[in-house]
C-alpha cells in the first residue's frame, strides 16, 4: 500500500519507505532498511521529523547525491550519531541540473552512470554494508538523482520491474508541493502547468533505462558487479533488503 510507505515528516518532501515491494519469485523488501526524500536539510526539518528519523526510524546513514555547490547552498542533515556520504552524480556531461540542459530524462539519467559510476556503486556499497543501520538517499528533489539509485538497488535486490518503475514514478504526484514549498521560502511564483508536468518522473523513462541495463548488463545488478561491486556486496546487499521468510 502506498500509504503505508509515505512518511509523516512536515519539514521534506516526497519522502517514503522502499519496504513492502514484491520480489521476483515471492516474497517483499524489507521495512525500515531504506528511505528516499527530497533534501532533508535542518533548516526544514521540525524536531518532530528529527526524532522520527532518529529515534523511531533509527537512522543511521545519509547519502547526499547533490553537488558541493547545491549542498553549501541549501543546507545538509547533520545529526550527532548519523553518518553522512556526499557522492554526486552530475559531472562530465552536464555540468547542471536538469532544468539548465536541452537533453532527455533519460539521457540525464545515463548520464549519472557514466560521469560518477564510482559514486553509483559506492551509494550502493553503504547500503549494503551489514553495520549501516537504516539509511535515507536523497538529492535535491528526491526524483531523478535518487529516483535512479533507488531504481538500481531495487532491480538489483530483485523486486519485480513493474514496482521498481512505479515507485520512481510515484515522485510526480510531489512535484507541485516541492515547488510550492521552494517558491514560497524564494518568494517567487509557482511555474505553470506546463512547467511543472516537466518536472514529474515519467515511468516510461525508468523503464528504458532498465530496459538498456538489462540489454548491455543482464540488469542493473549486472551493471553494478560491471563497475566494482563485488558479488559479496551483492548478496548482503540482498540480504539487508529481503524480508525475513516466514
Amino acid at each position: 500500500m502506498i500509504d503505508d510507505r509515505l512518511l509523516p515528516l512536515d519539514g521534506v518532501d516526497n519522502a517514503r519507505d522502499v519496504g513492502g515491494l514484491p520480489l521476483r519469485g515471492g516474497g517483499r523488501t524489507r521495512y525500515g532498511v531504506l528511505l528516499r526524500t527530497a533534501n532533508p536539510s535542518h533548516e526544514h526539518l521540525t524536531p518532530a521529523d528529527l526524532a522520527y528519523l532518529v529515534e523511531e526510524y533509527g537512522l543511521r546513514l545519509v547519502l547526499d547525491l547533490r553537488r558541493p555547490d547545491e549542498i553549501e547552498l541549501n543546507g545538509r542533515f547533520v545529526h550527532d550519531g548519523v553518518d553522512r556520504a556526499e557522492l554526486t552524480l552530475i559531472g562530465e556531461s552536464r555540468e547542471a541540473l536538469p532544468e539548465g540542459v536541452k537533453l532527455s530524462y533519460l539521457e540525464i539519467y545515463r548520464g549519472y552512470l557514466t560521469d560518477h559510476p564510482g559514486n553509483v556503486v559506492e551509494a550502493v556499497r553503504l547500503l549494503a554494508a551489514v553495520d549501516a543501520g537504516p539509511a535515507l538517499v536523497h538529492c535535491a528533489a528526491g526524483k531523478d538523482r535518487t529516483g535512479t539509485v533507488v531504481a538500481l538497488v531495487l532491480d538489483a535486490v530483485g523486486v519485480e520491474r513493474d514496482a521498481v518503475i512505479a515507485d520512481y514514478a510515484l515522485s510526480a504526484m510531489h512535484v507541485e508541493a516541492m515547488f510550492r514549498r521552494w517558491t514560497t521560502a524564494a518568494g517567487t511564483p509557482m511555474p505553470d502547468p506546463d512547467a511543472l508536468d516537466r518536472h514529474r518522473p515519467q515511468a516510461q523513462t525508468m523503464a528504458d533505462l532498465l530496459a538498456e541495463l538489462d540489454e548491455t548488463h543482464g540488469g542493473a545488478a549486472g551493471w553494478l558487479l560491471a563497475n566494482g561491486l563485488t558479488e559479496a556486496e551483492l548478496q548482503r546487499l540482498r540480504e539487508r533488503f529481503r524480508e525475513p521468510e516466514g
